[in-house]
């Protein structure tokens, strides 16, 4: 018989409160234009972005996280001291260590908390939101702060008429807590590895060592050596979203006990319009669920997508308290995640 005494948690967990934060700058189409050769048209119908948020120098990825964190424990109604753990999910956070997490916590006031960083991509919300829901169920933190950040800005090749439109910078935040009733559902992920390539940095750090050969590395159009960027085979990413997220979006739904006519809410990840729009309809959506399309005026944020969407859906008041909203987030490893929970 094990010596070990069993944990004891909640019995359940749900989301408590949700901030956001996007940059000051605001950067239209046009901005973007004056490196590719495209057109407004052709961005807009191609993704649906109309505009995205780009960071200044001031606002750096623990910053950015510390503005939606506030706003997200006001929200919540608890003290920062009350939280247990915070987890931020990014892939922008440039120093290999410390944890960016680790900062985080300190500064919102809460020295003594777990925290940690994963990299997940565009999936990260909702392996960070699952984590949180183990975390408060086994009984190792009453509160657990999930955060999705990015400065995609840092990542973007402005000369790749591919990708250059795409990316856009943020931060949102949700505290998670405990509940007398299921609120979070069960989560739905996994990932495809062998489709690694399809969505990848161009050039590894190693590759940039300070009196390394260079004279392999990209160049841009006036000669010198390219910051490492985010590139995608488009065409494959979006079949893959559109075919294989919808199955498991669906997955999702039914691991919940929810069909698409009680649902409220889809806040999926903000990739682009088109597989929004080709998700909703694989599922046969009711015109009655409300769909984030933050996509418009934030771009893709990855694993700030949804909880900057879930924010605004709130703040707007096209979702309300109670809400019961399906999320899923997929994107680079290929990695996903899918579950329903009530909105806060």
């Amino acid at each position: 018989m094990s010596k070990i005494k069993p944990s004891k948690g909640a019995p359940y967990a749900r989301i408590l409160g949700v901030g956001g934060y996007r940059p000051v700058r605001v950067v239209p189409n046009e901005v973007i234009l004056e490196r590719i050769d495209s057109s407004d048209e052709w961005i807009r119908s191609r993704s649906g972005i109309e505009t995205r948020h780009w960071a200044n120098d001031e606002e750096t990825v623990a910053a950015m996280s510390i503005e939606a964190s506030g706003k997200a424990i006001a929200d919540a109604g608890i003290t920062a001291g009350q939280i247990g753990a915070v987890i931020v999910s990014t892939v922008t956070h440039f120093k290999q260590t410390p944890a960016v997490a680790t900062e985080i916590a300190d500064k919102l006031g809460t020295p003594k908390a777990a925290a940690f960083d994963i990299s997940a991509g565009c999936a990260g919300f909702g392996y960070g939101l699952t984590l949180a829901k183990g975390l408060i169920v086994e009984g190792s933190a009453e509160h657990v702060l999930v955060i999705g950040v990015e400065r995609l800005s840092d990542l973007t090749d402005l000369e790749d008429r591919a990708t250059a439109f795409l990316f856009g910078d943020g931060a949102g935040a949700v505290v998670v807590g405990p509940s007398d009733e299921p609120a979070i559902g069960p989560t739905v992920w996994g990932s495809e590895g062998d489709k690694s390539e399809t969505i990848k940095q161009t050039v590894p750090w190693d590759e940039y060592r300070v009196g390394g050969d260079v004279s392999g590395l990209p160049v841009d159009s006036r000669g010198e050596v390219k910051f490492p960027a985010i590139t995608q085979e488009g065409q494959a990413v979006f079949r893959w979203a559109v075919f294989e997220m919808a199955k498991v979006a669906q997955q999702a739904l039914d691991a919940a006990g929810i069909s698409p006519d009680e649902l409220d809410v889809f806040i999926p990840h903000q990739a682009n319009e088109r597989i929004i729009d080709s998700m909703v309809k694989t599922l046969k959506l009711p015109e009655t669920v409300t769909v984030a399309r933050d996509v418009r005026t934030t771009g893709n944020t990855s694993a700030a997508s949804i909880p900057l969407a879930m924010e605004r859906l709130l703040a707007t008041g096209e979702a309300k308290s109670g809400d019961t909203a399906l999320v899923i987030g997929f994107g680079a490893g290929l990695v996903y995640a899918a579950t329903v929970v009530t909105l806060p």
